[in-house]
């Protein structure tokens, strides 16, 4: 009788376990995460490109971290480490200052990585040098023109299809895997580009106030228009500063937007002047699809 029990209790045992293992996930060991493709983007956003693409077949260095900006940011010794491993360097392509500073440097640490350009085959803006955006052809450097691109869904598709590019060219075998992710993550694009048009189809101002002149590509696919207080890198004169306030009162803007990787201070000087206020929004936060909702949200509640 004892026995029988013993081996009653094993049994019950044995499919308990069966059981557990199947339900649990076992966790990738080191060695299967190192057989990933080794992918370097500039930018928190193209993080997400990457990875929505590459799915678990890459894993992603991002060169400028959260809350410091691409115009200034230097990288250290241990990220051109990690370069110096991977496959692929996705850059964003549009005259971004990190990139326009440290590319030769990047690409002499790994000259057998592969280089894309995300923003080939897309119509570019010309800076806001006379305070309106202007369309710009497509050239190999893009010096003097505004380096955004990524602040438009409509744009990002074009960053997708870029990165999807690099990827088959460096891991042909996965081109189904990568376009299987490809066209699904379009057309969460696609959705989102639909959920901002309509968040924004019923505001009457058409003009936002903003510190930095990330958003032109933004406003152009929805029928903004920015006013930025930044210009060229440079803070607004006392006289640029008078302006500005004559600007927001008589476009009746009460919201002045600013950016976690600038200085907030001419922004509240401008909205104290106004009996208006500062709100923050990102454009570089990892989440695409998240941030961009609350963008947009934030733009249509003004």
């Amino acid at each position: 009788m004892n026995l029988m029990k013993h081996v009653f209790t094993l049994i019950l045992l044995i499919i308990l376990l069966v059981i557990f293992t199947g339900c649990v996930e076992v966790p990738q060991t080191e060695k299967e995460i190192n057989k990933r493709i080794g992918v370097v983007v500039s930018i928190l956003p193209q993080a997400e490109f990457v990875e929505k693409v590459g799915g678990d077949k890459v894993q992603v260095v991002v060169m400028v971290p959260p809350e410091a900006s691409p115009h200034t940011y230097e990288p250290t010794p241990s990220q051109l480490k990690e370069v110096s491993k991977a496959k692929m360097y996705a850059k964003v392509g549009s005259g971004v200052e990190f990139e326009l500073a440290w590319m030769d440097k990047i690409i002499s640490v790994n000259k057998g990585m592969l280089v894309i350009d995300c923003s080939k085959r897309m119509e570019l803006i010309e800076g806001e040098h006379d305070g309106e955006p202007h369309e710009h052809k497509e050239e190999h450097e893009h010096h003097g023109v505004d380096p955004h691109i990524w602040l438009s869904p409509k744009n990002a598709k074009i960053m997708v299809e870029n990165i999807y590019q690099g990827l088959i060219q460096i891991d042909p075998a996965n081109q189904e895997y990568y376009a299987r992710n490809k066209e699904k993550y379009l057309q969460e694009l696609d959705e989102l580009d639909n959920e901002i048009t309509q968040a924004l189809s019923g505001k009457k101002n058409r003009k936002i106030m903003v510190y930095h002149p990330a958003w032109a590509y933004f406003a152009r696919d929805y029928g903004l228009e920015q006013i930025p207080i930044e210009g060229e890198g440079k803070e607004p004169t006392p006289q640029g500063i008078a302006n500005l306030i004559k600007q927001a009162k008589e476009n009746n803007i009460t919201v002045i937007f600013a950016s976690p990787q600038f200085s907030t201070k001419s922004a509240e000087v401008v909205a104290k002047e106004i009996d208006g206020e500062v709100v923050l929004i990102s454009p570089l936060e990892k989440s695409y699809l998240e941030n961009m909702r609350k963008v947009a949200e934030a733009f249509a509640k003004v």
